[in-house]
């Protein structure tokens, strides 16, 4: 770009193009026009920090929406902007689609005013928040669900998975379960690394205080968060002799209940299962599915408000909210009354 084409098209000097160009004062708004439209006319683009955001436009990305979690939550944030005349543009991450950084750079070409980040790499203890701290240092306001970064200048809103796992843990115990297993996604994730830790503190406070950490992680089988996943992480746990499984998700719940059903095991006196997230579907199970309900309500009504307090220029408290989960009974868990064998 040459400062002398502009300022001699435009009948400026040099001097007030660059002032323009570097958002600096001193232009009269006559000739701050003349010089950004010479530049269209020329065929320069504006640089990036002359690029005024689109006010009424954010970014929301989620994971892929085949647990029905996340569609609740898009759902809720995407009406909660819209009642403030925000639209959303929604932005689904899929296996072998696109990923989230080519998303946000969408999302930047389009000059969104924020973004808010559900479950995303700022959950993945792997990922690098560099990502983060560039967007914060433009100026962009985000909000983060699901995952924490102390080194990142914004909201973060999660739910508190120790104490789900307190809650399920506590109820299983109660029931007189004494060989508790838990199923769980991959353990780059940070809510599943808190389930971990807040496992162990409830197994040992409610059911053997000596329970050393090889004796817990033998209770502990890690796979994926979906249907196949829960029966696979359940079929070996019940082959080290779980009468309760507890799952990272419903939808592994879902597939720990057909686990069991293929062993030909009755629900719940056979095999109790509590599943984690509180999903309208839990329901509808048989036996209805006992579940620790997260408020996915509450924290995406937050994130939307965080979101649009951090555009109007007042920016939340640098800390995590976490948002207490509720232990709802159905059917599924009960005391056990039937001893198996540790080959199940």
């Amino acid at each position: 770009m040459r400062l002398a084409d502009i300022a001699s098209r435009a009948r400026v000097s040099e001097a007030t193009v660059s002032r323009v160009l570097n958002n600096k004062p001193g232009v009269s708004e006559a000739n701050r026009k003349e010089i950004l439209r010479t530049m269209e006319l020329l065929g320069y683009e504006r640089p990036e920090r002359m690029r005024t955001r689109t006010s009424g436009l954010v970014g929301l990305i989620v994971p892929e929406l085949t647990n029905p979690v996340f569609p609740l939550v898009a759902q809720v944030i995407e009406t909660a902007l819209a009642d403030k005349g925000v639209t959303s543009v929604l932005c689904t991450q899929t296996p072998g689609g696109v990923r989230e950084d080519e998303y946000v750079r969408m999302l930047l070409e389009r000059n969104v005013s924020g973004i808010v980040f559900v479950s995303g790499l700022h959950a993945n203890v792997d990922s690098d928040p560099a990502r983060y701290v560039a967007l914060r240092k433009r100026g962009l306001p985000i909000v983060l669900v699901n995952g924490y970064l102390p080194d990142v200048d914004a909201p973060f809103l999660s739910n508190d998975d120790a104490a789900g796992m307190e809650l399920a843990v506590q109820h299983l115990a109660g029931l007189g379960h004494t060989r508790i297993g838990l199923a769980l996604g991959p353990d780059r994730y940070v809510p599943v690394r808190r389930k971990v830790a807040g496992f162990a503190v409830a197994y040992r406070s409610h059911v053997d205080p000596a329970a050393t950490p090889a004796q817990l992680d033998d209770l502990l089988e890690t796979t994926v968060f979906t249907v196949e996943g829960g029966e696979e992480a359940t079929e070996a746990l019940l082959d080290r002799g779980v009468t309760a499984v507890v799952c990272g998700s419903d939808v592994m719940a879902f597939g720990a209940i057909r686990a069991a059903r293929r062993r030909g095991l009755r629900l719940p006196e056979d095999l109790s299962i509590v599943g984690s997230d509180g999903i309208p579907l839990a329901e509808f199970t048989e036996p209805a599915l006992t579940t620790v309900r997260q408020p996915s309500e509450d924290i995406a009504e937050t994130a939307a408000r965080a979101l649009l307090e951090e555009m109007a220029g007042n920016p939340a408290p640098r800390a995590e909210y976490m948002f207490r989960p509720t232990l709802v009974v159905r059917g599924s868990t009960a005391p056990p009354t039937s001893r198996r064998s540790r080959s199940g």
